[in-house]
């Protein structure tokens, strides 16, 4: 995976402690971890694109969440950034391998397909299975300070 989906990641749960009702720039979401804000709004756009996240331009404009946070799984957002492609791609080289036919669909007998398709099952339904409510709730409570420091840090980012 790309660092966009960390970052996509970061940003969203970010929003969830953003003041009700208010948009943060793109500016001030990557001013929040030091990281180009050209290059983060690019991924912001794709979540918006997706119906992560709703911008809104103007003077008061940037970026927020466009629906609440326990209805935005952490595969939305990983689907959002890399697509919907599957992470292994089986391209069939035991055709080409001694003994291989090209009329056998070898991704439907092949071990290492079969493997890898299942651990790609696996991890997308664990993903699939988190929400942005449940990532907050768990930081809320190893980290109480964090809303008030993420509101402070966006309040005294520059925009």
């Amino acid at each position: 995976m790309s660092e966009g989906v960390e970052w996509a990641l970061h940003s969203c749960l970010n929003l969830t402690w953003a003041p009700p009702g208010e948009a943060v720039t793109a500016a001030k979401l990557a001013a929040f971890y030091s990281l180009p804000a050209a290059y983060l709004n690019k991924h912001l756009q794709a979540l918006a694109r997706a119906g992560i996240l709703a911008s809104t331009s103007g003077p008061r404009g940037g970026f927020r969440l466009a629906r609440p946070p326990e209805k935005i799984t952490v595969m939305d957002v990983v689907t959002a950034i890399e697509g919907p492609e599957e992470a292994f791609r089986c391209t069939g080289i035991l055709a080409a391998g001694p003994g291989g036919r090209t009329d056998v669909d070898y991704r439907a007998h092949c071990v290492i397909s079969q493997t890898m398709a299942e651990a790609e099952l696996a991890w997308r339904g664990h993903l699939a299975g988190r929400t942005l409510a449940d990532l907050k709730a768990t930081v809320e409570q190893r980290f109480p300070h964090t809303p008030e420091n993420t509101r402070n840090g966006f309040a005294n980012a520059r925009a």
